[in-house]
């Protein structure tokens, strides 16, 4: 594998991860019946709790 395979493939897997804790707060809300507002600040809210976990864990193994 290359190096540039390598940087994409992980750029890939961090969207992947960013998106997938955006959803889980979305579902969340969903499950507990919140209202369209209520659920799009949730997705919101997860998205950028999402982007500060990514940056956090590739701070920490550098």
């Amino acid at each position: 594998m290359t190096r540039q395979d390598r940087s994409s493939a992980m750029a890939r897997l961090k969207i992947a991860i960013v998106l997938l804790v955006g959803a889980s707060g979305g579902l969340i809300a969903l499950q507990t019946g919140a209202s369209v507002v209520g659920l799009a600040a949730a997705v919101v809210s997860g998205l950028v709790v999402g982007v500060l976990l990514m940056w956090y864990l590739t701070w920490i193994t550098r």
